[in-house]
């Protein structure tokens, strides 16, 4: 006999943004069922952000110890254990675990199911041997790997971030398919950590980010040998005595490239296979589920939050999600979404990072902006870290508001953080300069570039007049 359960709020998928609105609303003391059919954590705990920044962590240790001889440190090679690298990343995985278990989130209140959610009508969803009929219902299954139609593809062996993780000897040839964040940063990791990486895309790499920034990047992957191969079909795949041949072409030209190993980084897609979203009236399509910009789907039950709505995937960005479903839900603010602060970074060495617009969109949607740049290479702390590869560019309007903000080189990804509260916060990029910033640090960057700003005035004839009447005075 199946149970019933009449919650306030019914959570389907125990990814971080899903997790965020249990744990927010059972602490609230509202009655939460959540429903999960896999591993509580979801992607980004066990195959995305937490092991792919783990692994990222131990290469550039690796790659720290090869280029310690210009700070006048002597290393032969470093010794890599695979076997403990893949031990690290699943320790990290551990370490975390506890925060997203079933027994914390029993702890507070929540009643976890671990099985398949499907909704039967608008207001009803089984999962298992129960029957949760909720005031309303937050879907949260967030996406899974595109597997591209390649011939041949389904008969070789080929992993995914998914799978790539279980890996702990070393990969000798890693052929990397898809030129995105996730590609670009498990290429790179490889490479640090001693394989030979070719990519292939059909397009350019990191074609959605800044084109500038993009190229410190790829320069350094070049540098590091890693064989790039962009604007590039792959016609077919197949096995080798190596591990797998993959069949390339361009302009005309057919070429095979030999790997041992295969990763398809090819993008990734909104789960919604098996929720049976049409019996409860919630509109979707193959890019996710519709949703107004208060996060209500076509069923005004039922939100939609993260990667299963389509758009950027982001942890950061599901939890911002939760954030707003909560205060819709359970406090009727009615906050809506905004895109314009939502950050994002590729982990890699140098990091990426951009907020806002890119220069790129800004000059799309605007006649009249002001692009601003700073190099690393003028930046005290950078020079003493022998960092500086990499530059920061703002984009403003006229007045001085601020458009966006790109980063690449070190520690970018902390680096956008004041760029964010400053667009969030609709501050000036005049404002910027007035703060004290603790010396030699990277983060120096950002007030420079402001001053920038005010370099086309400093060479006015009336200001310089001004200047020359007020000195008199003094």
């Amino acid at each position: 006999m199946e149970e019933v359960l009449h919650p306030d709020l019914c959570v389907i998928g125990a990814g971080s943004g899903g997790l965020s609105i249990a744990a927010a609303a059972a602490q609230l003391g509202v009655p939460v069922v959540l429903i999960e059919k896999g591993r509580m954590g979801g992607d980004c705990l066990n195959y995305g952000c937490v092991p792919s920044k783990a692994l990222l962590a131990a290469a550039k240790r690796a790659e720290a110890v090869r280029t310690a001889a210009p700070f006048g440190i002597d290393v032969i090679e470093a010794q890599i254990d695979h076997a403990r690298v893949h031990d690290h990343v699943h320790g990290v995985i551990a370490a975390i675990a506890p925060n997203d278990s079933v027994e914390r989130f029993t702890g507070l209140g929540v009643r976890v199911i671990q099985a398949t959610a499907s909704f039967l009508d608008k207001n009803t969803v089984e999962a298992g041997r129960v029957l949760v009929r909720a005031r309303r219902f937050v879907v949260a299954t967030g996406s899974r790997p595109i597997i591209p139609p390649i011939p041949g593809l389904d008969e070789v062996r080929y992993f995914t971030n998914e799978t790539i993780f279980d890996v702990n000897e070393r990969i000798q040839h890693l052929i990397v398919l898809g030129g995105g964040p996730i590609g670009v940063e498990l290429a790179q990791a490889h490479k640090m950590l001693g394989s030979h990486v070719t990519m292939i895309d059909t397009a350019s790499f990191l074609g959605h980010e800044d084109a500038e920034a993009t190229q410190v990047l790829l320069k350094r992957l070049e540098g590091a040998q890693v064989m790039l191969r962009p604007g590039t079909r792959v016609e077919r795949v197949e096995r080798s005595v190596q591990g797998v041949a993959v069949h390339i072409g361009k302009q005309g030209e057919t070429e095979i490239i030999k790997g041992t190993h295969l990763l398809v980084a090819t993008g990734r897609r909104p789960n919604v296979k098996s929720l049976h979203l049409e019996r409860a009236g919630v509109a979707y399509d193959e890019n996710g589920i519709k949703v107004n910009q208060h996060l209500k789907t076509t069923n005004r039950r039922i939100y939609a939050i993260g990667d299963v709505i389509g758009g950027a995937q982001f942890t950061h960005l599901a939890n911002y999600h939760a954030g707003i479903v909560i205060r819709n839900a359970l406090f009727r603010l009615r906050p809506k979404v905004s895109a314009a602060a939502i950050p994002r970074v590729i982990y890699t060495e140098p990091e990426l990072a951009q907020v806002g617009l890119t220069e790129a969109e800004a000059r799309k949607r605007r006649r009249s902006i002001r692009i601003l740049r700073w190099p690393f290479a003028d930046n005290d702390r950078a020079q003493a870290e022998r960092a500086t590869d990499g530059f920061i560019k703002a984009i403003t309007k006229k007045n001085g508001e601020i458009l966006g903000c790109t980063i690449v080189g070190a520690a970018a990804g902390e680096l956008i953080q004041l760029w964010v509260v400053a667009i969030d916060k609709g501050m000036k990029v005049g404002d910027l300069t007035s703060f004290v910033l603790p010396y030699p640090t990277l983060s120096e960057i950002s007030k420079r570039v402001a001053f920038t700003y005010y370099q086309p005035t400093l060479t006015k004839r009336w200001l310089r007049s001004m200047i020359s009447l007020l000195r008199r005075f003094g």
